[in-house]
């Protein structure tokens, strides 16, 4: 049992990567309950789902600008320095949604102002973290440290919602984002107490150069840019997300919470692949692991596909049956997502040299936000043709088509030992 579970390694070798772990974990359960209370507070203030959709625009147009730029500033400065700033601004944004609700102020275009404000600061936090990892636990624990990362996020992704729903409905929007302030400190400790961290050979100044240097690296190395076409593969062609309400309302019967106990299956499925990461340590292939991931990723939808299919549409309200075997593909894909993600930011961060990490980080960040919303109009405008069951079926088969293909065609990247990392 202990080797099937999560490698502490990096902990207990790093304590300032422990240090870092901790107020991190501590923090992103926060802000995954101010998450879905900002969203609670744009519906109640509006009385409209079309205003929660535009506070969606709000926090990706940030992140994907400040994704890029942000880590060309975390290729040059010392990243304690920009990560410590960085999370002050997404302290500060925090804090002024602790502000507004206490003030009562309740204006819409306030609740954008600040979550686009936050999003910045995690567009340029987020890489400049991942950019430290390396530097704190070498190349040989990036397997352990990753999916130590990916326990932290996953849990915070099923716990928060559900914590800050009840939260919100027991104690009000400012004491829910309040506790979001108050485990920002936890975030900030672990930042401060880093030692300085200089990029190895950083040249340059941050800008637009800089970043489009990270892009001409990123078009001379297969094996890097084949984590990001991999992740654009999985979830263009079979992401679920946009389709998971309608399978709960017309095919599987339970409206809402089915749509709910779905999602959440997923992230339940990431996070068990986090905790029983033990094995992962040893895989040495690691571009072999993302594509036989990737290709189960395209599996379990396929199977979800299949069951919605085979439930039909006449639920009449009635949980069907076929919830079971729907929550079971949707963990099944959940364990294989994380997996993926696991070895595709062990190949990013082990391919990279450290001055061009911070940048390709950043697109990480970005392809990594933008692949699900690409995925969801795709998948939303394929309806117009097919059955949700479908489009899920068709998604799938073509995701592991594609995943083959690329196997074919890089088979460097098939191949990609991250302790000998050829870019």
């Amino acid at each position: 049992m202990p080797r099937l579970l999560a490698d502490l390694t990096p902990l207990r070798r790093s304590s300032a990567y422990r240090r870092m772990w901790t107020g991190m974990s501590l923090s992103a359960m926060g802000s995954n309950i101010a998450l879905v209370a900002v969203s609670l507070q744009v519906f109640a203030v509006t009385g409209e789902s079309l205003y929660v959709g535009i506070l969606g625009i709000f926090a990706l147009v940030p992140l994907i600008v400040f994704g890029l730029y942000g880590g060309s500033i975390a290729d040059v400065h010392d990243r304690r320095r920009v990560a410590l700033i960085s999370a002050g601004v997404m302290w500060a944004s925090s804090a002024g949604l602790a502000i507004q609700a206490w003030a009562g102020w309740n204006q819409v275009w306030v609740l954008y102002v600040l979550v686009a404000l936050n999003s910045a600061g995690t567009a340029v936090n987020q890489p400049t973290r991942s950019a430290i990892i390396p530097q704190l636990v070498g190349k040989e624990l990036l397997p352990a440290a990753n999916a130590l990362g990916m326990i932290t996020f996953t849990m915070a992704a099923m716990i928060g919602p559900m914590v800050g729903g009840l939260l919100v409905a027991g104690v009000g929007y400012g004491w829910t984002y309040t506790l979001d302030v108050l485990s920002f400190a936890f975030a900030w400790w672990g930042l401060a107490t880093l030692p300085p961290l200089r990029p190895v050979g950083a040249t340059g100044t941050p800008g637009l150069r800089s970043v489009l240097e990270g892009f001409a690296f990123l078009a001379t190395r297969p094996n890097v840019r084949g984590t990001f076409v991999i992740d654009l593969i999985a979830m263009i062609t079979a992401a679920p997300r946009a389709l998971i309400p309608a399978i709960g309302a017309l095919a599987l019967g339970g409206g809402e919470a089915t749509a709910g106990a779905l999602l959440a299956a997923i992230a339940l499925g990431s996070f068990l692949a986090g905790l029983f990461s033990g094995p992962l340590g040893a895989v040495r292939r690691q571009g072999l692991a993302v594509l036989w991931s990737v290709a189960a990723w395209g599996l379990c939808i396929g199977a979800l596909g299949l069951t919605v299919l085979a439930a039909g549409r006449d639920t009449d309200g009635v949980v069907s049956l076929w919830v079971v075997p729907a929550l079971l593909a949707c963990t099944a894909a959940g364990v294989a997502d994380s997996i993926s993600s696991v070895f595709r930011s062990t190949i990013l961060q082990s391919a990279a040299p450290d001055h061009l990490r911070g940048r390709l980080s950043g697109v990480f960040v970005v392809v990594v936000a933008g692949g699900p919303r690409i995925g969801d109009a795709v998948a939303g405008g394929a309806t117009t043709l097919f059955s949700e069951g479908t489009v899920l079926f068709l998604g799938g088969m073509l995701c592991i088509a594609l995943t083959g293909v690329m196997a074919w065609r890089q088979p460097g990247f098939r191949r990609y030992d991250a302790r000998h990392p050829t870019a």
